[in-house]
């Protein structure tokens, strides 16, 4: 298996630090508004490696954290006229339903930053000991990192330090240099809440973003460990802050570093500020999550993805036609899983070559199809299906999707009551050898938006 890493810019073998195991830990997301497409397609994009990755043996400890406190969290909570942990606490819960919705397994552990201050102090002590940071001179109990103090300082990135802006992330008056970044926030009496603010040997305050991750890292995957994901705009200079502390701290810390593309929206990726994000709540009222999903997947993790409805309706019309192959094949609970193509998994284990691997699928579902219309078995195509989309998360036999918002499952029950109850009077009337009835029964389906195919195990709907 072979992954893309980030910092050496070339895709290396897979060889993690224990035998049979593999650490993944991933930034979440910042819980301060409803999450759009562009929040959820890293989430896909990691539960697929942490499927592949336990689909070729490894027993995987993934963590995916919460930041639940910071600056943007204040301003909005403040705007809002809501305390911050009510804003956090609410926006959480809508991201659970989103990712419970697009089938996302939940990681071994999810921690909130704020659960984790104290193993943050412990890390800003380390730092502040080993020289590496020092509290602000100006009284306002800001702690920083001293970039100067790390020669690796850029190496994720490949940046040299002159050649970065400054930090954005505090009052630059009680920093050595500018670029110097903020481990922990004094607190802002006039501005800020008091329950934002946590006992420190520097004053009250709050932790900075990176130093969050880092400590949250350490807690449960240790000082060293195999893959660090998240957004590619968080390289710089969240994932680079990041490495720097904590390997200044003698952590080894992360071996590989992945970083998925961003789904854009006129060329620009879709953010809150921009004003053109796509709630999830929202699409799925255009298309079910699985079909999301799918439309997430088909796209390599490492590529942009210029968003439109028209592309996601296309992909959500490719996806019905492969469970239209596996309802013909026959019943979702007769059906087993086999195993995977040889040809699906070399593309998996080329750094996840989910495009290769549906194309693969897509092959597979045309054989099967081929196999039907010659009147012959096809239960074993169909066995490689279901077993190629449960790496993917898209299996329609799962559980998961009737419960989490891959179509409403008391909807598609009420439909297929409906549906099965004209089958029967058509069924009837051809038995009558009324035929004009049955034609019209028929027609009055398929106004519905619904195809009918006379299978020999009896007619299968689908949406069309």
């Amino acid at each position: 298996m072979r992954l893309y890493d980030t910092q050496t810019r070339e895709v290396r073998d897979f060889v993690p630090l224990e035998a049979g195991k593999a650490g993944l830990y991933v930034c979440g997301l910042t819980v301060q508004s409803e999450p759009h497409v562009g929040h959820v397609r890293s989430a896909v994009n990691f539960d697929v490696l942490q499927r592949w990755l336990r689909h070729r043996g490894y027993e995987v400890t993934f963590i995916r954290n919460v930041t639940d406190i910071d600056d943007k969290i204040l301003a909005k909570a403040a705007e809002q006229g809501r305390p911050w942990y009510n804003l956090t606490y609410a926006m959480k819960r809508e991201l659970d339903h989103a990712y419970e919705a697009l089938n996302v397994a939940p990681p071994t552990y999810e921690p909130a930053a704020t659960g984790h201050v104290p193993e943050m102090l412990e890390l800003i002590a380390q730092l502040i000991e080993k020289g590496h940071a020092y509290p602000a001179g100006d009284g306002s109990g800001d702690v920083y990192f001293d970039v100067r103090s790390w020669p690796a300082y850029g190496e994720l990135t490949h940046q040299a330090i002159d050649d970065m802006e400054a930090a954005e992330d505090a009052d630059p008056r009680g920093k050595r240099d500018p670029r110097d970044f903020a481990l922990w926030k004094g607190w802002k009496k006039e501005t800020e809440p008091e329950t934002a603010a946590w006992p420190s040997p520097w004053g009250p305050g709050r932790p900075g973003w990176h130093i969050e991750c880092s400590a949250m890292a350490g807690k449960y995957l240790g000082t060293a460990f195999d893959i660090h994901g998240g957004g590619v705009d968080l390289r710089f200079p969240h994932h680079e802050n990041e490495q720097a502390q904590s390997r200044a701290a003698g952590h080894p810390f992360a071996s590989y570093w992945m970083h998925n593309a961003w789904i854009t929206t006129s060329g620009e990726k879709m953010s809150k500020s921009l004003g053109n994000s796509l709630l999830v709540p929202a699409v799925l009222e255009r298309v079910r999550g699985i079909e999301l999903r799918y439309y997430i997947v088909a796209a390599h993790y490492r590529s942009h993805v210029e968003f439109s409805f028209e592309a996601l309706d296309e992909a959500a019309q490719g996806f019905r036609r492969i469970e239209n192959f596996l309802d013909r094949a026959g019943a979702a609970d007769e059906i087993g899983i086999g195993e995977v193509p040889e040809a699906f998994a070399a593309a998996m284990d080329d750094d996840l070559g989910t495009p290769s691997a549906v194309a693969v699928l897509y092959d597979t579902v045309r054989e099967g199809n081929r196999l039907l219309a010659a009147g012959e078995d096809a239960t074993a195509v169909a066995e490689q299906v279901r077993a190629m989309l449960g790496v993917l998360g898209l299996d329609p036999a799962d559980p998961a999707w009737p419960s989490s918002g891959g179509g409403d499952a008391r909807l598609t029950s009420a439909v297929d009551a409906l549906v099965s109850g004209l089958l029967q009077q058509r069924a009837e009337a051809r038995a009558a050898k009324d035929f004009a009835a049955a034609d019209a029964i028929r027609d009055r389906i398929k106004a519905a938006g619904i195809e009918i195919e006379d299978t020999p195990n009896g007619p299968k709907w689908s949406l069309s």
